[in-house]
């Protein structure tokens, strides 16, 4: 069957079903939302004369959550427009309606024999062939489809999504026995293809893969705590970035998620898990029975692990539960002396400093990451068949950027080994014969690409679904030049990548050395080049601070001068090169990483790109060639009759309010993408496609363009209108003296100078106006103070 998806129809509008809602309307689906009828009005719908007939009070309950989903932070639509995909109503009056729809997805409460009678209903009215899923996390899938219909149940399965929806990455399906192939092998491409995820296939085992192993990581934790006598944030600290986990740590992430889902989780595990060798890891500990008699569940009830008070002078607290008193005390900074020994290394190289740590440090790690170890091995086939899907599914669902094995490789499998049998620790008996039969590896990188070893067959196999991904860490042998700061591949079929790989992939001399030695390859040998990384961090935070930061302290200011200029020849020659340079932006894309994708001729951007030129924030204006791009971009969308300063303004507040996008598709509202650029919801695909867009590129016979002599600037007419602007924000204290300061230097370098009437003028003159500004701003006490700030790890000063 060639199946499409253009209407989805959800049911619960909680905060799972909203937020699903949605994420499908981001990617451009109609959504119908419903949820049930009130038993009764209100007293605010009484006291406006309405009935338990009115739509109004009908629809309350859809109505209200939509509602509160879009104020949520983090939003969960690219845009706000998208809202108006979505259709509200309610079970009684509109659940006909989905016969309509090509997919109907329940997300109601985690009851069965509601489910199983809303079920019954939906099979009534959907038309053959639809498709019909869960997202339950605590019900087996199987016992929801019982006594449904032939074709319901051809039809049926689960397909759990993690919260945040849009944010998220895990989609993991779980088909039935009854279950059709086709839609399972649907599903698992769709996710991946059109909702941005990845997708695992699971087995309808009690909380499926992500949580089996999520939470009783969580558990294990928390027993150790209560064994070390560990604080909060001390296991908050162990647990967070440092060994690529989220910052929020075990007891802040709890508070995030509330602790009623991990009394409940851990409890139903506990019930359905009487074959598991570690069912007693599910018993809660007194911790968290203290924590559910008081009804301290997290950030839901005011108070968890930790609790924000107003504090002196009305200002923030953050104040940390002792497990021993089980009183609120001041939060502390922890430190641990370990971690001075890894800062400066990759993530796969940090782990055996830290398991050889004779500190508490090392002994919660003993305790926690090699039982970790151990408790997988024994999930194989029970949870799945395969250890990759294992490692996608707590990847993709609780951010981990390591899996499980794949941490274990890192450490070594006969390191990890010895370590475990130390600790009394014994895996399943499959990793023994693994390496009894000379493999010493759960992945290994071939041609390209990343293998794992499938346990039945005693062979690497590809991960299925990976096949048109290119992931730059697995391409270590198609380097063709690399510097300390950026490596250039061969991406295959005559296109080049850049990869920057400095501290945030900010640009310094060797990014910069990087840019023109990879144009200069493509320019002579490919056809063209696709700009890009794999980091989970930033694209690139913009520029090398510490650099300007010296010349300008020591008034250097020819340096300065020289360092800019540089740069700005850097873009030009982004843009202006004989060959196709397509961006592929994704998270922070701030400053230069913001410039430079703004000089591509074609951008391939990540949905989750957060884009700006907020050079603003330190003191600055944008001069690698920002400001000037946004002066012709407005340049190029004038038309006749059109208000052209209010065109203008808009670039001009984007810029001097920092603004960055909070999507790739809000970076087209604001100007940074333009038609033909594209948004790809898959990080995974994200090098594909770009390199895709350049042969495309390349193949429509590309020409190298010609610097522009035509871009319309509005000169004095500008600059006085945001002066006016800039003088009324400073009487009224909205803003500094320096930021007015900085605000008229991006006046006068976007509106062209002081010339006398609007008229065109050149990329290089515009360019030698904002390197102008940016050069005297560099000398301003004010402007080095916040960028002093910065580097010392602070908030951006507003001096």
């Amino acid at each position: 069957m060639n199946r499409s998806i253009k209407k989805v129809a959800v049911l619960g509008s909680g905060i799972m079903g909203s937020r699903i809602a949605c994420h499908f309307a981001n990617i451009g689906c109609e959504v119908l939302l419903l949820d049930i009828v009130p038993r009764e009005p209100n007293d605010a719908e009484k006291a406006k004369g309405l009935t338990l007939e009115s739509p109004a009070v009908r629809n309350r309950i859809v109505n209200e959550a939509f509602q509160n989903t879009l104020k949520a932070n983090p939003a969960a639509l690219y845009s706000t427009a998208f809202a108006n995909r979505v259709k509200l109503g309610n079970f009684d009056d509109n659940l006909a309606e989905i016969k309509n729809y090509d997919w109907v997805i329940e997300v109601i409460v985690e009851n069965l024999a509601i489910k199983k009678s809303l079920f019954e209903k939906v099979d009534a009215l959907r038309k053959p062939g639809t498709l019909i899923t869960s997202n339950t996390s605590g019900i087996p899938i199987h016992l929801m489809a019982e006594g449904r219909s032939e074709d319901f149940q051809k039809h049926f399965c689960g397909t759990h999504f993690f919260n945040p929806p849009r944010y998220l990455k895990l989609l993991e399906v779980i088909p039935t026995p009854q279950t059709d192939s086709t839609v399972v092998d649907f599903l698992m491409h769709y996710g991946d293809r059109f909702l941005g995820k990845t997708t695992v296939l699971c087995k309808d085992t009690p909380a499926f893969i992500a949580n089996r192993v999520g939470v009783y990581s969580m558990m294990k934790t928390m027993q150790v705590v209560a064994e070390m006598g560990l604080t909060v944030e001390e296991v908050d600290k162990l647990t967070s970035v440092v060994v690529g986990r989220p910052k929020s740590g075990t007891f802040r992430l709890s508070d995030l998620v509330g602790l009623d889902t991990t009394i409940n989780v851990s409890n139903n595990l506990y019930a359905a898990l009487t074959h598991d060798e570690s069912r007693d890891a599910f018993v809660l500990p007194e911790m968290i029975k203290k924590l559910q008699e008081n009804k301290w569940l997290g950030d839901k009830t005011g108070q968890g692990f930790y609790k924000k008070i107003k504090g002196a002078g009305g200002k923030s607290e953050i104040l940390a539960l002792n497990l021993q008193t089980f009183e609120y005390e001041p939060s502390q900074k922890v430190k641990f002396d370990v971690f001075e020994k890894t800062k400066s290394l990759a993530l796969k190289d940090r782990f055996a400093v830290l398991l050889a740590d004779k500190g508490k440090a090392g002994e919660f790690y003993r305790k926690t990451i090699l039982d970790g170890f151990r408790y997988v091995t024994y999930r194989i086939p029970e949870i799945a068949d395969e250890l990759y899907r294992i490692d996608a599914a707590i990847c993709a669902g609780f951010g981990w950027e390591m899996g499980i094995f794949e941490t274990w490789d890192a450490l070594g499998l006969q390191k990890g080994l010895e370590l475990m049998k130390a600790e009394g620790m014994e895996p399943a008996s499959w990793v023994h014969e693994m390496i009894e039969s000379g493999v010493n590896s759960f992945y290994k990188k071939e041609g390209g690409k990343r293998l794992y070893y499938d346990i039945p067959s005693k062979s690497y196999k590809l991960i299925p679904g990976t096949e048109s991904f290119i992931i730059l860490e697995n391409l270590s042998d198609g380097i063709v030049w690399k510097n300390g700061e950026s490596h250039i591949y061969d991406l295959g079929d005559g296109i080049l990548g850049l990869e920057f790989r400095s501290k945030m992939n900010t640009f310094g001399a060797g990014v910069i050395e990087g840019v023109h030695k990879a144009i200069s390859l493509a320019e002579k040998d490919f056809r063209g080049l696709v700009i890009g990384n794999d980091s989970t961090e930033a694209f690139s935070a913009g520029a090398n601070l510490a650099m300007l930061f010296m010349y300008a302290v020591e008034q250097e200011f020819d340096e300065v001068n020289l360092m800019i200029a540089q740069f700005q020849q850097t873009m030009m020659r982004v843009r202006y090169s004989s060959i196709p340079v397509v961006v592929a932006p994704h998270t922070l894309a701030l400053g230069g990483g913001c410039e430079i994708t703004l000089h591509a001729d074609r951008v391939v951007a990540a949905a989750e790109t957060y884009i700006g030129l907020v050079e603003v924030g330190v003191g600055l204006i944008p001069a690698g060639g920002g400001t000037k791009e946004m002066a012709l971009r407005c340049s190029d969308l004038y038309k006749a009759g059109d208000p052209e300063l209010n065109i203008l303004q808009s670039a001009f507040m984007n810029i001097a309010t920092a603004k960055v996008s909070t999507s790739g598709y809000e970076a087209f509202d604001m100007n940074y993408f333009r038609r033909g650029d594209e948004v790809v919801l898959n990080r995974s695909r994200l090098i594909a496609d770009a390199k895709q867009a350049a042969i495309e590129l390349a193949e429509a016979g590309y020409t190298q363009p010609k610097q522009r002599n035509d871009i319309r600037v509005q000169g004095k007419a500008g600059i006085a209108l945001f002066k006016a602007g800039i003088t009324s924000m400073l009487m009224g204290k909205y803003i500094s003296e320096h930021d007015a300061k900085i605000a008229n230097k991006l006046a006068y370098a976007i509106c062209g100078g002081d010339l006398s009437y609007p008229q065109n003028v050149t990329e290089q003159y515009l360019l030698d106006l904002e390197r102008e500004a940016f050069l005297s701003l560099s000398g301003e006490r004010k402007t080095l103070e916040r960028i002093q700030s910065l580097l010392n790890g602070g908030k951006p000063l507003r001096n």
